[in-house]
């Protein structure tokens, strides 16, 4: 049976979208065997589609050798079960060449990040994104952060496009993110997905619902799935007692965690996903692994996570039974 296209896989997920971090031993060289092991553990838990080598996957540090492996590892792990999306970035050439070895490991699409060091116009990242969209038959995501801040009228003309079917968000201007959505809709371009992207992304995820964004990146999964689980559900549910709990308790601290450090929108994640159990190893320069101090509060932080998920769900089953 021939897929669905991987906008229809992506417009309704049952869970988060998980961005798996990338497995290194010992020696520092790929550890396949772990990552297949990491992305088959979050597909079992409830992962709604894997984005391999991105941003928490430490696209920057990967050889193209090495990303074609992990891809192919991924697209292997999972069998169809949920869509493989694939990082692409630097400059056009080398993220076209990276989206052709991405087609050849089987992912199912793109996620189309910022180019590298430059700072272009609008019209110069139009003409990136579509050389990219245009380099394969695979669907693409735009990835808006940092260097490529996209303005309306930007994202219409490459949502025209018909292999570009998303817009991912890291950026967090909702102003800017409410004039995107509504350009693209009286463009009459309503398919197209928006991609809450910032970093704990749950902890913005209540102010995206309001403008239509429900789609967001969860880091969380990677390391604490029970806990985005949790939050994923009460966000779509309306279950706003239980989404506020969460950011109170776990998502705010844990923000203010990852402020500590530079680069810890990664490496506190892989440090996360150690604390479970799985030795994905360190992460690669430039980055920088926390200190020990910061390791514990994140394990203390996920404990009481935890204890908010089981504290609600006692509440959730006393209330049933009256």
């Amino acid at each position: 049976m021939t897929p669905a296209p991987l906008a229809a896989r992506l417009s309704i997920p049952s869970g988060p979208l998980f961005f798996p971090v990338t497995a290194f031993g010992p020696d520092g060289s790929v550890d396949l065997d772990v990552y297949r092991r990491h992305v088959r553990q979050g597909v079992d838990a409830g992962a709604a589609a894997v984005f391999a080598c991105c941003g928490t996957g430490e696209f920057h540090a990967l050889t193209p050798e090495e990303f074609r492996d992990c891809v192919a590892a991924a697209v292997e792990a999972i069998e169809g079960r949920v869509p493989v999306v694939a990082g692409a970035g630097y400059g056009t050439a080398l993220a076209a060449h990276f989206a052709h070895l991405a087609q050849a490991a089987g992912a199912d699409g793109l996620l189309a990040m910022p180019p590298y060091l430059v700072v272009a116009a609008q019209e110069g990242l139009i003409r990136h994104f579509t050389a990219l969209a245009d380099a394969t038959p695979l669907d693409v995501v735009v990835y808006q952060r940092d260097n490529a801040v996209l303005t309306p009228d930007t994202v219409v003309e490459l949502a025209r496009h018909p292999r570009i079917i998303g817009f991912k968000d890291g950026l967090g201007d909702l102003d800017l993110m409410q004039r995107t959505v509504s350009a693209v809709r009286a463009a009459g371009l309503e398919d197209v997905l928006y991609f809450n992207g910032l970093p704990t992304a749950e902890l913005t995820s209540l102010a995206y619902r309001g403008i239509g964004v429900l789609l967001y990146s969860s880091a969380v999964f990677a390391f604490a799935p029970e806990i985005a689980l949790a939050f994923h559900r009460a966000l779509n549910t309306g279950d706003d007692a239980t989404a506020n709990r969460l950011l109170d308790g776990f998502y705010r601290p844990l923000v203010e965690l990852r402020a500590r450090g530079k680069g810890y929108a990664v490496s506190l994640v892989k440090a996360g996903v150690r604390l479970r159990g799985l030795d994905v190893g360190e992460v690669r320069p430039p980055l920088h692994e926390p200190p020990a101090d910061h390791v514990e509060q994140l394990a203390r932080l996920v404990e009481h996570g935890r204890g908010l998920i089981a504290g609600a769900d006692a509440t959730a089953a006393a209330g049933a039974a009256r």
